[in-house]
């Protein structure tokens, strides 16, 4: 069963962008108590991880929009998430993303974000959205601006200072 059930499917060649299922939180909580969290609020012990996973699916509930888990389509495996977040006190809603260890590199992130940030503003009003960057984070600059984001600013998200990267709406991305 995957919950909530409100979470639309999505297809990409690679991937299956999908709600959440019990059974990805081994890999959530692997990823959430890596050093490649760093960039996403990590590392966290296994409580607060379960927090995040329960207010991933909550988000979906409150908002209607939140992030997808990312299932791998050749084997089956969780590769990450993908989707759009709006966090008590942040600015406007966010496009982020996370890949899992083992598929980094294979241009998933980038495969996923177009797949999500195209849905989210075709159907949920979503248009344009920001992405929330530590500037120490080369490679999700990188796919920022492969993605077609530019640097709009320098903010702060949860206390801590990052740069703020505006996503081109569907009608400037030749959509």
């Amino acid at each position: 069963m995957t919950f909530p059930d409100n979470v639309p499917i999505i297809e990409t060649e690679d991937l299956i962008l999908r709600g959440y299922k019990q059974e990805d939180f081994e890999p959530f909580v692997t990823f959430c108590a890596s050093e490649r969290s760093r960039f996403a609020g990590g590392p966290l012990e296994r409580p607060l991880a379960w927090r995040a996973f329960m207010g991933a699916i909550g988000h979906w509930v409150f908002r209607g929009y939140g992030m997808w888990v990312l299932e791998h389509r050749a084997s089956g495996q969780v590769a990450g998430r993908v989707g759009i977040l709006m966090n008590d006190g942040w600015d406007e809603p966010e496009l982020g993303w996370h890949i899992y260890d083992g598929f980094e590199g294979k241009g998933l992130a980038y495969q996923a974000s177009v797949a999500c940030r195209d849905h989210a503003a075709r159907h949920m009003g979503l248009d344009g959205v920001i992405s929330y960057i530590d500037p120490a984070n080369a490679r999700s600059v990188r796919l920022a601006e492969r993605l077609g984001a530019a640097f709009e600013r320098d903010g702060e998200v949860n206390g801590q200072p990052c740069q703020v990267w505006r996503h081109p709406r569907i009608a400037e991305a030749g959509a």
